[in-house]
């Protein structure tokens, strides 16, 4: 019976996925829910040296695709162990970031990306423009290749909605545990 009672409020407190066919429909509605809980560009240790890992909700998509930022702005892409260089840098006063592919020492391409989530074990960032109207994609998804090594795009950003799941749980019960000190301290009170 009591196992009924607590899978019960445990479920009344469950915070389903959000519904979107693609990643950046998800995205969408993850990203505000878990802002408070991410960190800023400024904050290098939560990215410079980690091993990031793609992640697309593309079909078609099979390579290992890996992001290294180093200091001194270096910046290494890996696809299945091919590597390119490249230069990455922080728009100063913003969370702003550019990645510039190089070749040679010449640069190739140049991206300008806006901040949408940091942690230790995600990198989300959201591409300068409008990239849906364009058919791109809005949202450029690194994960911590230990964190996701192995899952498909769906359990990733379950993964990810955890960072809500977790802070709101802790904040329910934190606000029970405040009404119930409240309540004993008012039923002191007019007990006496």
């Amino acid at each position: 019976m009591e196992n009924k009672i607590t899978d019960n409020i445990n479920r009344s407190f469950e915070l389903p996925l959000p519904d979107g066919a693609t990643m950046d429909e998800q995205l969408d509605k993850i990203i505000p829910k878990i802002k408070p809980w991410g960190e800023d560009l400024y904050e290098q240790e939560f990215y410079l040296e980690t091993r990031w890992i793609e992640v697309r909700d593309d079909d078609q998509f099979h390579e290992s695709v890996l992001h290294i930022f180093r200091p001194e702005n270096e910046y290494l892409i890996s696809i299945d162990g091919n590597i390119t260089q490249g230069i990455w840098k922080i728009l100063t006063k913003s969370n702003t970031f550019i990645i510039d592919k190089t070749v040679e020492g010449a640069v190739i391409t140049s991206e300008l990306y806006d901040l949408a989530f940091l942690n230790k074990d995600f990198f989300i960032l959201r591409k300068h423009g409008d990239q849906i109207r364009k058919g791109g994609k809005k949202y450029f998804v690194l994960a911590r290749e230990q964190a996701v090594r192995g899952l498909e795009w769906r359990e990733v950003m379950d993964l990810l909605y955890n960072q809500y799941r977790n802070n709101s749980n802790f904040i329910v019960v934190l606000v029970i545990l405040i009404a119930m000190v409240l309540g004993l301290f008012g039923y002191s009170l007019f007990a006496k």
